[in-house]
């Protein structure tokens, strides 16, 4: 598979860009080359936002349409990334080892729904409302697009994250302009081609994929209205520094170290449990910010939990991400396998127990694969419970009653998922309400679009989806009648 692209999709049209700089994306299953697409450059990115400029400000532009000419646009967007379900999936899969049953499930079918559910809520929220007046007349409330939005989004979701930003900015009446991650270009190229068919008009939509560079010179461009970002919490940070000093509007989506709440009467049988508690713990091979991967067990089941854990993790497949009967692929990069690798060493350092995992699986000498790992007897002070290590690395807390689960849940920087498992759903609902988390699941774990996503604490600012989602992309103008 070599996919060469020689071309940036700017105000709706393929455009030479502004050097010679490339991108390789590199198949981590096998090692080998994708091929190679433009880097974008300072250039390209002034381009893009030139266009997403024009496009918002232009009279009788995007901005200026009707919510429901808009949902006609993004129901045909929609329409058109189904039709290329399996070539994005597999384009994921060959770049960030996503096993291509769950690539096809998320970032093949998850976008489009998220663009159709937005296009009804354009279609149905009032935008305008007159309120009568205190001190005489009336006051009409006006919510309007804020203007051309930088979408920044990394490499384990791709498609997923981007349409978290790009689905409500496009139903709010904003442009956009989208910086996927190096690691994961190609599946960008072909979202461009679906909107190019759909007729997203010129500048709406704008795709420049790129390293840090890039992303600074867009996150500080002054033609942007309002960032929204999904990646690390450092790089956040960083990012919220620049729109704090620029007093722009961002939304910041980070990371997390969440917490599975085993409660004393939950129904340990791997056949009843055993598929929603690996979706919660091992989505993407761990990739995934906000999955429970401190498992709290109660000291009285302990060994019970930990037995079932360990039992899970030895029981899933490992192997190249296009196969089929893969549930764990590989890590994204060699660099990123090292970081987890450095994770394992600190957990055996620290003390912790090693029941199954811990290294490189037998047999694979090729790709940048670890074994799905447990920890069990976990001080959650150490490093191994505190810092998120981005792979499929779980550690197992004992606690003692429920108020000492809650109390360790909670201590914790990040604040962005959950879980809790019991026999009993009002109770598990009432324990998880106790949890200081911006999303929590009884019983599974999985993001709803009409649910607002996003996280407390160091996992965190603002929310996507549901519509608060849209509601970010908007902002008040009153008019005194």
């Amino acid at each position: 598979m070599d996919h060469r692209h020689e071309h940036l999709y700017i105000g709706g049209a393929w455009v030479r860009p502004a050097t010679d700089r490339l991108i390789t994306p590199v198949n981590p299953s096998t090692e080998e080359s994708l091929g190679s697409v433009p880097e974008a450059v300072e250039a390209d990115v002034d381009a893009a936002v030139r266009a997403a400029r024009e496009a918002f400000d232009a009279p009788g532009g995007w901005a200026a349409w009707e919510p429901g000419r808009r949902a006609d646009v993004m129901e045909r967007f929609a329409a058109e990334l189904d039709t290329r379900a399996e070539s994005i999936a597999s384009a994921v899969s060959s770049q960030n080892g996503m096993p291509i049953g769950t690539a096809r499930q998320l970032e093949a079918g998850y976008p489009s729904a998220v663009l159709r559910y937005y296009a009804q809520l354009a279609r149905t929220s009032e935008f305008t409302e007159t309120r009568p007046g205190l001190l005489g007349g009336q006051v009409e409330v006006r919510r309007v697009p804020v203007g051309v939005v930088a979408a920044i989004v990394p490499w384990n979701y791709p498609q997923v994250l981007s349409t978290f930003k790009t689905a409500p900015a496009m139903a709010a009446g904003c442009t956009v302009v989208l910086k996927p991650s190096p690691e994961a270009v190609l599946d960008s190229f072909v979202v461009a081609e679906a909107a190019l068919a759909a007729g997203v008009p010129a500048g709406v939509l704008n795709i420049v994929p790129g390293g840090r560079e890039a992303g600074a010179h867009l996150v500080s461009h002054p033609g942007v209205d309002k960032v929204a970002f999904t990646g690390s919490t450092p790089a956040g940070r960083a990012i919220g520094e620049v729109c704090g000093r620029l007093l722009r509007p961002v939304t910041l989506e980070l990371g997390g170290k969440s917490a599975g709440i085993v409660l004393d009467d939950a129904v340990l049988d791997p056949d009843a449990i055993g598929e929603d508690l690996v979706r919660a713990t091992f989505t993407n091979n761990g990739q995934t910010c906000f999955l429970s991967t401190r498992i709290l067990a109660p000291r009285s089941r302990y060994t019970e939990v930990v037995d079932l854990v360990t039992g899970l993790a030895r029981s899933l497949p490992v192997g190249d991400a296009l196969d089929e009967r893969t549930l764990i692929g590989p890590l994204v990069t060699s660099q990123q396998r090292d970081r987890v690798e450095g994770y394992l060493a600190k957990g055996r350092a620290e003390g912790a127990r090693l029941t199954t995992g811990g290294g490189r699986p037998a047999g694979l000498d090729r790709g940048w694969f670890v074994e799905p790992t447990v920890f069990a007897d976990v001080d959650n002070a150490s490093v191994l419970a505190q810092e998120e290590v981005f792979g499929p690395v779980l550690c197992v807390l004992p606690y003692d009653d429920v108020d000492d689960a809650v109390r360790i849940a909670n201590d914790s920087d990040y604040g962005l998922g959950g879980t809790v498992w019991t026999a009993d759903p009002e109770r598990g609902a009432a324990v998880a309400r106790r949890v200081r988390t911006g999303t929590i699941g009884v019983n599974r774990y999985l993001p709803d679009p009409v649910g607002p996503f996003g996280g407390m604490k160091a996992s965190g600012l603002g929310r996507e989806l549901g519509p608060e989602g849209l509601h970010g992309y908007l902002q008040a103008q009153s008019l005194y009648l």
